[in-house]
């Protein structure tokens, strides 16, 4: 199905291409010209274009995803804006990049061959004095930087030195929010996309084939479902090392079930629909049909889940890190850093910040989820 507006109400208000017609009659014949006037054309708009329209009328949601964006792509630079390494150092006339490459401490004149130490008073009268230049981030320090010239103990309440102030090791507080709320993001991603494809997968064989083989894979999932996840999790914890691809791998089994409900009834609605029917009497393949045919009919509750799935992988990764469960000790985590709050009910800057971090991440990945909801909802197709 195609929607036919003018080309001079593409950026008019919504209710002047409302209509399935142009306000003036019927779309141009085949060989007539789209003009009328010299001013206007007629153009179709699909039903993609005309969701994104709609999502964009969505004020609170658009602007989410634009600031969800831009907190994204600044976390994927974040050694550009919260490092304890200069980012370009020139001395002696030569130009180093000690941000991408390790140098020793002999480089820059010490008697060490170990790598620099860019917070050692020394070395940063080294590569400042005379014509010799450092270029620092924003924020001088990284995730696992600890400050040993500090003048208060750790934790430390916000300064001048640590905007956010410090953790109870001394970590500089901000560049730790910075790098968890990249590892929390990541890890969202990740998990949203490999049990997106599963639940996809095992919902799209269920529904087409129906029968048997629904009921069989039915209960599967009744029998996996009721698998206590948590106990797993610990477990597997004391069995093996903890990483990020064992967590990963260890959600995923779990986090495609609910999608796939939703594709398998999608499927099953659309398996009945008379272009199915028209493929199978063309002799097509189940293969063919169900991904190029019945599918791209069956995405609605697909993408329409996938901020609400994010925040819930984002809070999974968060919980299981307040529990210890999570990423390796020493990795950036929003999770840890709540369990600190806990146990420094006094820093009340640990618990404040990395709550409003969580707060702000979530509140953006659900306003999106809503305005997404309504763009693609079908009673509002006419809108």
């Amino acid at each position: 199905m195609f929607w036919w507006i003018r080309v001079s109400d593409l950026t008019s208000p919504p209710e002047a291409a409302s209509g399935r017609l142009p306000p003036g009659g019927a779309p141009p014949a085949a060989g007539q010209s789209p003009f009328r006037g010299g001013r206007e054309a007629y153009v179709h708009v699909s039903p993609g274009r005309r969701a994104w329209q709609r999502f964009r009328r969505n004020k609170l949601g658009f602007y989410s995803l634009v600031l969800f964006g831009l907190l994204v792509a600044l976390s994927l630079v974040a050694e550009l804006l919260s490092n304890d390494r200069p980012l370009v150092v020139h001395y002696e006339g030569q130009l180093y990049f000690p941000v991408l490459h390790d140098y020793s401490e002999t480089t820059f004149g010490g008697d060490f061959p170990t790598p620099a130490d860019y917070l050692d008073p020394f070395i940063q009268k080294r590569i400042t004095s005379g014509a010799n230049w450092a270029l620092y981030a924003p924020n001088p320090y990284g995730p696992k930087t600890i400050n040993y010239f500090a003048k208060s103990p750790s934790p430390a309440a916000p300064s001048v030195d640590n905007f956010f102030g410090t953790d109870d090791r001394g970590r500089d507080l901000l560049a730790q929010l910075i790098y968890g709320f990249r590892v929390s993001v990541l890890f969202g991603l990740a998990l949203m996309a490999v049990g997106t494809v599963l639940g996809i997968l095992a919902g799209a064989v269920q529904g087409y084939f129906a029968g048997k083989t629904d009921l069989a894979m039915q209960r599967f999932i009744e029998i996996w479902a009721s698998m206590p996840e948590l106990y797993l999790l610990i477990i597997f914890s004391a069995i093996l090392s903890p990483s990020i691809g064992l967590l990963l791998v260890l959600l995923s089994l779990f986090g495609w079930m609910g999608l796939a409900d939703y594709v398998r009834a999608e499927f099953l609605r659309n398996r009945q629909m008379d272009y199915v029917r028209a493929a199978r009497a063309l002799g097509v393949g189940n293969g063919r049909i169900m991904w190029r045919h019945i599918l791209p009919n069956s995405m609605t509750p697909v993408v329409t889940f996938l901020p609400f799935r994010m925040s819930a992988a984002i809070l999974a990764l968060t919980s299981l890190d307040f529990l210890g469960l999570g990423v390796p000790p020493g990795t950036p985590s929003l999770g840890e850093l709540l369990s600190q709050g806990k146990n420094n009910i006094d820093a009340w800057w640990i618990s404040l910040s990395t709550f409003a971090v969580l707060v702000v991440t979530l509140l953006l990945l659900t306003f999106m989820g809503d305005a997404l909801r309504d763009a693609l909802d079908p009673r509002k197709a006419q809108s």
